[in-house]
């Protein structure tokens, strides 16, 4: 700890400081001149300071004005030594930060108290200050750990899906990152760009209870297993339903309104325009770019200038229009996302 005294008088200097000694047990740091108290406090933040208030270029109060405002000196504790009685001198004081006053000639019983008194007040804030910052600490560990179990649960669920859907783990990671560039074009906080970033691969989850003959057909779907393979939309907001987590919560928001269409004509609720959660409409344009220009067991992967013309053309029907212009406001970054994650090359099998 350290106590720093301030006075342009030699001799009332070395009296304070052999007082605040024998109060205290702390060599005190003694100045003569404010303005280099001011300078040392830049670097140095003392425990309590004792102050003159009749100095030839500063006065105490005008001291207490620029301590006041240094980071780290609200809470100092700052006792004033003066021989001032006006009562106008020691309002000022006290609308300026000043803790205490001790009147010259010091009374030495006094002044011990309240050197003792206000360093111990000065330890107890020093205390309770860092234990604040312990339970900040350990509370930011707690919803760490909370958040990283979230994003496992959202990770293996996502997997599950991915094991059993032709389409590849290259496909998720694109469109979620689709996803986030389009709520950053829209100009959305990065919180929330992160937070879709991690939900957005849930979107299909509902598909794990979609059967295999249907799932993984080659050809076009009768309109009879069309209606089956819908179903996953609903199922997948079902499974993720319930939830106190905002991740899981966005992730079900996202997996059950994702096929809906801006104009109603979408499933499972026929939802239109607003009515769709804005991180459905932001995952529909993602999802259906990615799967368009790749290739699937269905379908060759469409050109990139075919899958851009579709989205144009859609849009205000099936796509929101704003998410359109935001994705295709970014083509170069839209671009650069799909050449960094490729789709696997499978080889084929060589013959025993």
């Amino acid at each position: 700890m350290s106590i720093l005294i301030v006075d342009d008088n030699d001799t009332n200097l070395s009296l304070l400081a052999s007082l605040a000694r024998k109060a205290s047990a702390i060599e005190p740091v003694c100045m003569n001149d404010p303005v280099d108290a001011l300078y040392w406090c830049v670097s140095n933040v003392p425990n309590l300071v004792l102050l003159d208030y009749r100095m030839p270029s500063m006065s105490g109060n005008d001291f207490l004005g620029i301590f006041r405002k240094m980071p780290g000196m609200a809470a100092i504790p700052i006792i004033m030594v003066t021989t001032e009685n006006d009562c106008a001198v020691r309002k000022q004081a006290f609308s300026l930060g000043v803790t205490e006053f001790l009147t010259k000639p010091v009374d030495t019983i006094e002044f011990s108290l309240r050197v003792r008194n206000l360093l111990a007040l000065r330890t107890a804030q020093t205390m309770l200050a860092d234990r604040a910052k312990l339970l900040e600490h350990e509370v930011g560990l707690a919803i760490a750990n909370v958040t990283a179990r979230e994003m496992e649960l959202v990770t293996r669920l996502a997997r599950a899906a991915e094991f059993r859907d032709p389409e590849t783990g290259a496909h998720i990671m694109r469109m979620a990152r689709y996803s986030a560039l389009i709520a950053r074009e829209l100009g959305l906080g990065a919180q929330w760009q992160e937070l879709l970033l991690k939900a957005a691969p849930m979107h299909d989850v509902g598909k794990l209870a979609t059967p295999d003959h249907i799932l993984l057909k080659p050809g076009r779907l009768d309109p009879e297993e069309m209606v089956i393979m819908r179903q996953h939309a609903e199922i997948g907001g079902q499974i993720l339903a319930g939830s106190d987590a905002p991740l899981i919560q966005l992730a079900e928001e996202i997996a059950r309104s994702h096929h809906e269409k801006y104009d109603g004509s979408g499933y499972p609720r026929g939802l239109a325009g607003q009515q769709i959660p804005l991180s459905a409409r932001i995952v529909a344009v993602a999802d259906v770019f990615d799967a368009l220009s790749s290739e699937r067991p269905y379908k060759p992967a469409w050109p990139l200038a075919q899958a851009r013309l579709y989205l144009q053309q859609n849009k205000g029907s099936h796509f929101c229009p704003r998410c359109i212009d935001a994705f295709l406001g970014a083509w170069d970054e839209v671009l650069a996302i799909r050449d960094s994650l490729p789709d696997p090359v499978h080889h084929d099998a060589h013959p025993l």
